[in-house]
């Protein structure tokens, strides 16, 4: 910048002087090189390098007489004041700066073209520094509002994962403990089988709630055990198995040819599945479901469905305790600019729909 400056500085003043004197002084050259050097330090004592490049021009205006303009050391000193100190500062500052450009042959009484045309350069200075400035405390306010968006989705999302995982473990549990209860004494086998199931839910419940709080947890040490990868179309066997050793008996069929998802859609389509068989747990009473997962050219699509009969309002409204049920699955399905329906069936039952459309080269055709 300081290097910048001095050079323009100095061919503006070799033309002129050339143009009025027919010489370039070299004592005005060494005053043009000085009056840049206290660029270095603007930003540090910005009043004082104004007030030494303001001296060193009415040095350079005595002892070299041509018309004298706004140089870029002035204009980079001033700008900084603006920007930088306050309101009084400012305007004893462009006092300074106006009687640097006054031509002292002039006076007392300066020439108006000469006058007029100093103020309108430091007004445009002025004018140039307070709107780069509103400009730059507007960026800043809407990169604030950015990231506060982004941290409150991204809590909603923890929020969404926390919820479907304790909705569906606990769920599978408590379950699972009524059923080891109540085999306890007439069939150990049963019993013990469902302790291992209730054993390995918790453990694949705290699993997955330590990976979400590792979230929260950015920018600390990372623990040198490997985090597993997050759960997908991969895993549905697995949930309908627990689904049915929690005692709703579940079905599962795949239609179309199967193909790498992408991680995002895969998660989500495992949740959906996830939430849907843990209400129908909850709210079908005696039933049967099924899941059906459709791999399209341009999209995946997955059903869940039950026969069930109980608390179809409770599904309806899908509010299972915590607000973040068939809401939830929904603003899943939306982020990926999918759609998901919900709700009764004609006589009995449930039916929760998705479908997330696929971008050319994420798993479709």
């Amino acid at each position: 910048m300081t290097i910048g400056v001095a050079a323009l500085d100095l061919i503006g003043f070799s033309l002129t002087t050339q143009s009025e004197l027919g010489h370039v002084p070299v004592g005005g050259c060494l005053l043009i090189v000085a009056t840049a050097l206290p660029l270095l330090v603007r930003r540090r004592a910005p009043l004082p390098v104004l007030a030494v490049i303001v001296a060193l021009g009415l040095v350079l205006n005595v002892t070299v007489s041509i018309t004298q303009h706004f140089t870029g050391a002035v204009v980079v000193a001033l700008y900084t004041v603006v920007r930088t100190c306050r309101r009084t500062q400012v305007v004893a500052s462009l006092l300074g700066v106006l009687l640097l450009l006054s031509d002292p042959s002039s006076w007392p009484r300066p020439s108006l073209m000469d006058s007029l045309s100093n103020i309108a350069a430091a007004v445009i200075v002025v004018v140039a520094a307070v709107e780069v400035g509103r400009w730059q405390r507007d960026a800043e306010a809407r990169r604030r509002g950015l990231a506060d968006r982004a941290v409150a989705a991204e809590r909603r999302r923890i929020a969404r994962e926390l919820h479907d995982i304790v909705a569906h473990h606990i769920t599978t549990m408590q379950l699972m403990a009524g059923g080891a209860r109540a085999n306890l004494a007439r069939d150990t086998d049963v019993a013990k089988e469902a302790l291992l199931t209730l054993e390995a839910s918790g453990r694949t419940a705290l699993h997955e709630m330590r990976q979400l709080l590792d979230v929260l947890r950015a920018g600390d040490d990372v623990e040198d055990e490997p985090t597993q990868p997050q759960p997908g179309v991969g895993d549905l066997e697995r949930i309908v198995a627990e689904s049915c050793r929690a005692g709703l008996p579940t079905a599962l069929a795949v239609r179309g040819e199967e193909r790498p998802l992408p991680p995002s859609v895969g998660l989500t389509v495992f949740r959906i599945v996830q939430e849907s068989l843990t209400n129908a747990r909850r709210h079908a009473g005696t039933a049967r479901a099924e899941v059906r997962l459709t791999y399209e050219p341009r999209a995946v699509s997955v059903e869940i469905s039950d026969d069930g009969t109980g608390a179809g309002i409770s599904r309806t409204s899908g509010d299972t305790g915590s607000g973040y049920g068939l809401m939830g699955m929904r603003e899943r399905a939306v982020l990926h600019g999918g759609t998901l329906e919900a709700g009764p069936l004609d006589g009995a039952g449930f039916r929760v729909a998705a479908t997330l459309p696929l971008a050319v080269g994420q798993g479709a055709l």
